[in-house]
């Protein structure tokens, strides 16, 4: 016992400060693109090349479907290296036409109207869904309760049960086989309801987008109050998304 006391003290206080402070996240994270310069007369090579059909010439100028985009390492959609990835990891909106980027101001997520607000602004309660994910999405939402992000201390946790839920979490492009699991989980919700997608499987459909045998995400079967892209977002993407939709950022 004294041994587990001792080397408490001596790992010292591990949680995070953030909201409070910014973390700090490796040189090598990808979050919010940027664009240098105009593209080429003509040239669409983006288009073509991206393989999850995420960006898209708008006028000389480019886009990227940050529902679709699966962040690469080294974009290869550009072949002037136009498209490159900032650490900017505040990434979760509240409409999925918001995730349309083509540079300059962001449109962060807001947060829930008044009436839902009052009710889950300090205690939220989510059933988290696989709905046939990789596990890296997964992965990372279950990383907030450890001890580092300790999201229980924002009043937000997951539950077993959805009758003791306040909304679902899914991951996951929504496979065949997981759409009526989906449907059951959130008729089983007690409403008013949150529902929230999280990395671009769950947001899209991911790289499985247009397969017979997956749903394109949960927007096409429900009503999605927050989307979280990545692939995997990482866990600072989902908590701030979280926060952001209770108003605490």
């Amino acid at each position: 016992m004294w041994r587990v006391i001792s080397e408490r003290f001596h790992q010292g206080f591990r949680t995070g400060k953030f909201p409070l402070e910014e973390p700090k996240l490796p040189p090598r994270f990808r979050g919010l693109p940027r664009f240098d310069g105009e593209c080429p007369s003509g040239c669409r090579a983006c288009e073509e090349l991206c393989p999850f059909g995420a960006c898209a010439v708008r006028e000389r100028k480019m886009a990227i479907d940050l529902g679709r985009c699966l962040f690469c390492a080294d974009c290869p959609a550009c072949p002037q290296g136009r498209i490159t990835f900032s650490n900017d990891y505040r990434l979760a909106v509240r409409r999925r036409q918001d995730l349309l980027y083509s540079g300059g101001a962001y449109p962060l997520a807001e947060p829930l109207e008044p009436a839902r607000l009052k009710l889950f602004g300090r205690s939220l309660k989510l059933r988290q869904v696989s709905a046939g994910g990789c596990n890296a999405c997964e992965a990372d939402c279950n990383v907030l309760n450890t001890l580092v992000f300790d999201l229980g201390r924002f009043g937000i946790q997951f539950v077993a049960s959805p009758r003791h839920a306040d909304g679902i979490l899914l991951t996951g492009p929504v496979t065949e086989n997981m759409r009526s699991a989906v449907l059951d989980t959130y008729e089983a919700v007690p409403g008013p309801k949150v529902v929230i997608a999280v990395g671009a499987c769950g947001v899209n459909g991911g790289p499985f987008v247009d397969s017979p045998e997956t749903n394109q995400g949960l927007g096409t079967l429900l009503p999605v109050d927050l989307y979280i892209p990545g692939c995997p977002p990482h866990p600072y993407t989902i908590l701030d998304g979280l926060l952001r939709l209770l108003g605490r950022r």
